[in-house]
């Protein structure tokens, strides 16, 4: 073996390039990127972008997309362990941890907060209007996510096919999330392995395009620092404890509580999510949906709307929902503690067991995958993930819509599946109103998302109080 592979513990922090970035200046920029991180993965990743590579010129643009790239392929919210990943590069381990950290932290205090307005005063009519206006905006939003990343995915035949196989797959025949995505990968894989065209590409969720930044001119440069080369033994050490910081509470749980006790299935559930979730926000949202609302029963269709709206409207990654689910599942079926108190407590097991893998992941991979640039298998895994995404967000988009449009929604057999259709003469006409209005403003008048989301939950509030 290499000495990068058989180097002590002590390497990555030992022999460490002196780019001249203090840490402490970078702590306030981790800290300014996540309270600016409104938006969803894209505006997440363009806020990172512009502050990183284009104001800082810390790192390029050829080793951003890489890591993005990987990131990309990864389970789980790729704007908050691309922050792990750069932060990684930047200051090593310590980086990475509060990069990744600090990426969550205000969005998990923020919804912490709405989630208990919501379940102490979510059915007076003021909070009721701005939920129901925050669903139109909701729905206006998802649309644009299968908008903008389809537009940069799509852009073959083939590709094109693999999100209609997607949206089949999942819509129609009740496919599991996990293997709809771990099959595109793997076709991907294979495709850009023998070199065909149609698998050739990057992300859904790049950057735009414009004055190219170089590594070369850059903090951090263009050669690979000493800390950042594969070291078998450190990937070891840290993937270790983080394992066992991620499994050990859920293990726990299950010899303490049983396997039917609601925190126990929560450490369950979104330790199983951790591992599955590939393709980005969105597609994690479909999955926790179809399985908190429809297996679980934890909430209703109405519910995870509303904390989607909290997600779209705090800062931080939109993964956050999970937090919000896990918070109602432990206050209506926790026993024996107050239910503000098991609330609290599902939150943060919700939290910790869907943000450590993410960690997990950076560290373990990073490492080998930094010395991969350019390399074709992994740039056609990650087009056919991307693409079968874009099927997998309009799934959700028509769930949404059919959830937040509809009154009344019925199972109905059509050609031996059984889908969820809604009942035509339950239309919510205020509902379509506000999601057209939504809508226009977004893709007509180019309106953020965030007065958009804003403007609709002041329009459904009002509607709710004078109607």
């Amino acid at each position: 073996m290499s000495e990068a592979i058989t180097a002590p513990l002590e390497r990555p922090d030992a022999a460490y390039r002196d780019h001249g970035i203090p840490f402490s200046e970078a702590v306030g920029v981790w800290a300014r990127i996540a309270s600016l991180s409104f938006g969803g993965p894209a505006g997440q990743i363009a806020v990172m972008h512009r502050i990183l590579v284009e104001e800082k010129r810390w790192i390029g643009e050829e080793r951003f997309l890489h890591a993005l790239n990987y990131c990309m392929l990864l389970p789980g919210p790729e704007a908050q362990q691309l922050a792990a990943y750069i932060g990684w590069l930047l200051h090593k381990t310590k980086g990475g941890l509060v990069a990744g950290a600090l990426f969550v932290l205000p969005g998990f205090l923020a919804i912490l907060g709405l989630s208990y307005i919501y379940v102490l005063l979510g059915h007076t009519p003021l909070i009721e209007g701005l939920f129901f206006g925050l669903k139109a905006a909701v729905l206006a939003v998802v649309i644009q996510a299968v908008a903008r990343v389809g537009s940069r995915a799509l852009k073959n035949n083939v590709m094109r096919g693999f999100a209609a196989a997607a949206f089949v797959a999942i819509f129609v025949l009740d496919a599991p999330f996990p293997l709809v995505v771990l099959s595109a990968a793997l076709a991907g894989y294979i495709g850009g392995r023998l070199g065909l065209p149609a698998f050739k590409g990057g992300g859904g969720h790049g950057p735009a395009s414009g004055d190219v930044v170089h590594d070369r001119d850059t903090a951090l440069g263009e050669g690979l620092p000493d800390h950042v080369r594969p070291n078998l033994a450190w990937s070891l050490k840290i993937s270790g404890a983080l394992l066992f910081l991620w499994l050990a509470p859920v293990v726990a749980l299950f010899f303490i509580l049983g396997p039917d006790d609601v925190f126990t299935r929560i450490a369950t559930f979104f330790s199983q999510m951790a591992m599955v979730t590939f393709g980005g926000a969105y597609a994690v949202l479909a999955y926790v949906a179809q399985e908190a609302v429809g297996t679980y029963g934890w909430l209703k269709p109405g519910e995870m709307l509303d904390g989607l709206g909290l997600a779209e409207s705090t800062p931080g990654p939109l993964i956050m929902v999970t937090q919000f689910v896990g918070f109602l599942a432990a206050f209506r079926d926790a026993t024996g503690l107050p239910p503000l108190v098991a609330a609290t407590l599902g939150a943060i097991l919700t939290t910790w067991v869907t943000f450590v893998p993410c960690f997990l992941w950076i560290f373990a991979g990073a490492p080998f995958v930094e010395i991969m640039r350019g390399n074709r298998s992994l740039s056609g895994a990650l087009s056919a993930i991307t693409a079968a995404v874009v099927g997998v967000i309009l799934n959700l988009a028509l769930w949404f819509g059919i959830h937040t449009l509809f009154r009344d929604v019925r199972a109905v057999k059509v050609a031996g599946a059984e889908l969820d259709l809604p009942v035509l003469a339950s239309l919510n006409l205020p509902a379509l109103v506000l999601a057209v209005c939504a809508a226009v403003a977004v893709f007509r008048f180019k309106i953020g998302m965030i007065p958009v989301l804003f403007g609709c939950a002041a329009l459904g509030a009002a509607y709710v109080l004078f109607k």
